[in-house]
């Protein structure tokens, strides 16, 4: 019923930019609001921002503050990461997911999740 499709993802080098897109379908109705993760190999996921469907924005990650923007597109149910001067540090896979209470950074409040997408930052 719900889904959360990621696209964008690739490989990019130092300083470059990159935007996600996550098409969000099946919620019908009430409020919600979608995050954006990340996730490195051998580390923690980290949540990243968060936006519902009011167009509140909350902003987790203080490492990527001033370089990351998220964003959203009512029309087509699509919420965006674009991401600027990018590190070799971003390099994760990068997933939406939707939760119905309200924007957080910790992963059990949210009920599903896009497969993700990769990216990687070269130096």
């Amino acid at each position: 019923e719900v889904r959360l499709v990621e696209s964008g993802g690739g490989l990019v080098r130092a300083g470059g930019s990159l935007t996600l897109s996550c098409a969000a379908s099946g919620f019908g109705y009430g409020d919600y609001a979608i995050g954006w993760f990340r996730q490195a190999p051998g580390k923690e996921r980290e949540g990243i921002s968060c936006i519902n469907n009011y167009g509140r924005k909350t902003h987790f990650l203080d490492s990527v503050k001033g370089r990351f923007t998220i964003s959203s597109d009512s029309a087509v149910n699509t919420v965006y990461l674009q991401m600027d001067n990018l590190k070799p540090e971003d390099t994760a896979v990068y997933s939406c997911a939707v939760t119905y209470f309200r924007c957080s950074d910790y992963p059990p409040r949210y009920d599903d999740w896009g497969q993700g997408t990769r990216v990687t930052v070269s130096s």
